[in-house]
C-alpha cells in the first residue's frame, strides 16, 4: 500500500487531499498512468515527490510499500 497526497488544482480536481493506493510491481509511471486516466489529470502542470524528494522526468522509479506520493502544483519565486 502507498499513500498519494494531493495539492493545489489536483486536489481540487480530484476532490481528494489523497488516497491510499495498492500496488503489485507497478512504477510511477504506472501509477501516473492510472491516476490520469481516473482524474484526466492531463491538462494539469505538476512535480512528483517520493518520500519527500523531487523526482526528475521520465519518471523510472519502481513504488515500494509504504512510498508516499505527493503530486504537487508548478513553484513560483518571488
Amino acid at each position: 500500500m502507498i499513500t498519494v497526497k494531493y495539492f493545489g488544482a489536483i486536489a481540487e480536481k480530484t476532490k481528494s487531499q489523497g488516497e491510499e493506493v495498492s500496488i503489485s510491481n507497478e512504477s510511477l509511471k504506472d501509477l501516473l498512468s492510472n491516476l490520469e486516466e481516473k482524474y484526466q489529470l492531463s491538462d494539469l502542470s505538476f512535480s512528483v515527490a517520493i518520500n519527500q524528494k523531487m523526482m526528475p522526468k521520465p519518471y523510472d522509479y519502481s513504488l515500494k510499500s509504504n512510498d508516499v506520493i505527493a503530486l504537487l502544483p508548478p513553484f513560483s519565486g518571488g
